[in-house]
């Protein structure tokens, strides 16, 4: 089936003329982008779950799909279904902060006790939110923070621990991935300079303006029925069990003697520190508790299609349409490479950090100006201003990595080899 939009005529999929009728896929895409279609089609043939992907190019949708299934009952996944995406949360509460930035309420190079007076304690009263938004406060190391895991549910007692404790490495020395903190860091300073609480933020200075369908970072009990529910194989249980965490744990120091000794400098067993407070394996992100509650980090609840047009605006200088969320110069600046600071802590490569950014990989490549961020699971949304692309993917099974895993990037890899050959703007499809 066809359809036109903006001038342009899309292919339409849905239950009725799909090519392989035991696949659930439905939405509609620019046939300058049907490799995108294709990679998620054959991703969803490997899948237990579901999945939804939209991407922008040149400021209009060019494909907008949803397939799968939301829950291991076999629910279809509607147009209308959210995803816990994890670690893709950290790049909307950074975007955040930069309009917070861009209205002059916060300045990079100034420390986080002119904000949140409390934070200088224990040797942070010279912390910069630079070093915060870069992952070079050395306050990565939760698992020594806080008792449990649940801990994250209360906002109020993250402050204060934050407060309480001193960073694990001299700031500004090392780079260390904020795996769960950066978010209660970044969601502090902006609560301390607007005197309003972080989720409804979200939703008064980027979702409404946008018209966004599903950006949530502690969701609406009335919204909570549009999650899909996560589905982890076996495999992925395992590794969150304490007794594999505490072999892994030795392990990882072990591993990273012996990189040591080949010239590779890392510190691998920091991982655990970062990403695994103790009682973590029985912590479900995806339960209507946990969404309900912001946890900026790791626990946002969003469509693709809400993600795509936010980094859309990003990757057109702060702009969409007639919404200006952000100047250029506040762009520019956020999306600055950051020098790397001595050797990498938590994730042992350099990940090409912006402020609360990091680069993009995909199997077309690098793009050079590339920005976004990935999430355990599988989910990630990112923008090129160079080829002026959006892409947003979210899921809710599989065993990806803390930032992201192959699903990432083979979309990612579709929907930019297609912005790169497709043909002039100009030019309308007959």
């Amino acid at each position: 089936m066809v359809a036109t939009r903006n001038g342009a005529t899309y292919m339409t999929l849905s239950s009725t003329n799909r090519q392989q009728r035991e696949i659930h896929l439905d939405g509609w895409i620019h046939p300058d982008f049907i490799g995108v279609e294709e990679t998620l089609r054959e991703q969803l043939r490997r899948d237990s779950g579901g999945a939804a992907v939209c991407v922008y190019h040149r400021g209009q949708c060019v494909a907008d799909l949803w397939g799968g299934y939301r829950d291991a009952e076999g629910t279809l996944w509607s147009e209308n279904t959210m995803a816990p995406s994890f670690s893709t949360t950290k790049g909307v509460a950074s975007t955040l902060l930069h309009i917070m930035a861009d209205r002059g309420l916060v300045h990079y190079d100034a420390p986080v006790t002119r904000y949140w007076p409390e934070f200088g304690q224990h040797g942070k009263d010279k912390i910069t939110v630079r070093q915060i938004l870069a992952h070079q406060s050395g306050l990565y190391h939760i698992r020594q923070m806080i008792d449990h895991a649940d801990r994250m549910l209360d906002w109020d007692h993250m402050v204060t621990a934050i407060e309480q404790t001193a960073p694990i490495h001299k700031p500004g020395t090392r780079t260390g991935y904020h795996g769960l903190t950066f978010g209660f860091l970044v969601g502090e300073i902006i609560q301390r300079v607007t005197g309003k609480k972080f989720s409804r933020l979200v939703q008064s200075e980027i979702a409404k303006p946008l018209q966004l369908d599903g950006l949530y970072i502690g969701t609406p009990k009335r919204e909570i029925p549009r999650a899909a529910t996560l589905i982890f194989p076996d495999t992925t249980r395992k590794l969150s069990q304490s007794s594999f965490g505490r072999y892994a744990e030795t392990s990882a120091a072990r591993l990273s003697k012996v990189l040591g000794l080949l010239g590779i400098d890392s510190d691998l067993s920091s991982i655990f520190d970062a990403l695994a407070p103790r009682g973590i394996s029985n912590f479900d992100f995806g339960s209507p508790e946990s969404l309900r509650v912001a946890i900026p980090a790791g626990n946002g609840l969003f469509t693709a299609r809400s993600l795509a047009k936010m980094y859309a605006l990003l990757a057109n200088g702060g702009k969409f349409d007639n919404v200006r969320l952000l100047s250029e110069d506040t762009v520019a600046k956020a999306t600055t490479l950051q020098t790397p600071t001595g050797r990498q802590s938590v994730i042992p490569f350099d990940m090409r950090w912006r402020l609360g950014y990091h680069g993009v990989a995909t199997t077309r490549g690098l793009p050079r100006q590339g920005f976004g961020h990935f999430g355990f699971g599988g989910s990630g949304a990112w923008a090129d201003p160079d080829s002026q692309l959006a892409v947003a993917l979210i899921v809710n099974s599989g065993i990806g990595s803390p930032f992201g895993d192959l699903r990432t990037a083979r979309i990612s890899g579709s929907a930019l080899a297609a912005a790169r050959r497709r043909r002039p703007a100009h030019h309308s499809v007959a």
